[in-house]
């Protein structure tokens, strides 16, 4: 036998040898009941065995009949097994499942929750497409809406005001990028956006401030004004504020900082300006505001009888 043939025959029986004592070491249709699995499966997950956690939640979830108590809670660990190996879109598929099928469940809450989570997880600056950032947002909305009176409340309000930052930072560095380019009348748009669609984020603050100095470079004096009226009243002692708009004489108009200009007006049900090509470095964008951290994967929910 040639070395080379040698070689490949030893590799194939190591392999095999490797699996052989990852099944017997954690083997799910070795398991005489259900519950006997799922307690393995459990214990699995609580050493941060995903692996091993996922084949045997997976056929749970698989072979547990459609009423039985164990599969919300099978569904909800297999969620949790995947978050820890940061399979996120597979931990949000499982995790959906729960409040999907079965709504009045006791972890429908916390399942809508995670499901949120695991899809903040996927955008992970505004820079990148805020595909996943969108449906994370949603949810956590689904979530406040749902739950009320769940417990998890402020913490789903707190990633939904971290992802509001991250959009209105988004459309910010959009508008940004145009008013460089001089083309005023886009980042307009662009800004007045983020004070209408993010109006309590730190971006709405910058964002208006960057209106001021939009008008005050295509001579629209009366925006100016009730801009700077409308930021004087919100920031009395804001630094950048009282930059932008010194020497303007502030006109206080009602929702004067979210009404556009006739110039930069949009034809009706028109997108917004297509996102510019970066041209050049800009100032760093400060991060967002902190959230609390998001939990490890929840193994000490009591599973039901």
């Amino acid at each position: 036998m040639s070395f080379l043939r040698r070689m490949r025959v030893t590799a194939v029986v190591a392999a095999a040898t490797i699996a052989g004592c990852h099944h017997q070491g954690f083997n799910p249709i070795k398991f005489p009941s259900h519950q006997a699995l799922y307690d393995a499966s459990l214990s699995e997950l609580k050493k941060h065995k995903w692996d091993h956690a996922i084949a045997g939640f997976e056929k749970l979830t698989t072979d547990l009949p459609a009423r039985d108590p164990l599969l919300p809670t099978a569904y909800y660990f297999l969620g949790e097994a995947h978050m820890g190996k940061h399979e996120y879109i597979l931990a949000a598929q499982s995790y959906s499942r729960v409040a999907e099928n079965f709504p009045e469940d006791t972890l429908a809450d916390r399942s809508t929750y995670k499901t949120g989570l695991a899809y903040r997880k996927l955008w992970r600056r505004p820079s990148l497409d805020p595909e996943y950032g969108e449906t994370a947002r949603s949810t956590f909305q689904s979530f406040l809406a749902a739950y009320p009176d769940s417990p998890l409340r402020d913490s789903a309000q707190a990633q939904l005001d971290q992802l509001d930052e991250w959009f209105g930072t988004k459309g910010y560095n959009n508008g940004v990028t145009y008013y460089k380019r001089k083309a005023y009348d886009s980042g307009i748009i662009y800004f007045r956006d983020v004070v209408k669609q993010y109006p309590k984020t730190d971006a709405a603050r910058k964002a208006q401030i960057r209106l001021v100095q939009s008008y005050r470079a295509i001579k629209y004096k009366e925006d100016m004004a009730e801009t700077c009226g409308t930021l004087e009243q919100r920031y009395p002692t804001d630094k950048d504020v009282l930059k932008a708009c010194r020497g303007v004489k502030p006109t206080l108009v009602a929702d004067s900082s979210t009404k556009p200009p006739v110039a930069a007006k949009a034809p009706q049900g028109a997108p917004l300006p297509n996102p510019p090509a970066p041209i050049a470095p800009t100032s760093a964008t400060p991060a967002p505001a902190q959230v609390p951290a998001v939990p490890p994967p929840d193994t000490k929910t009591p599973p039901r009888p």
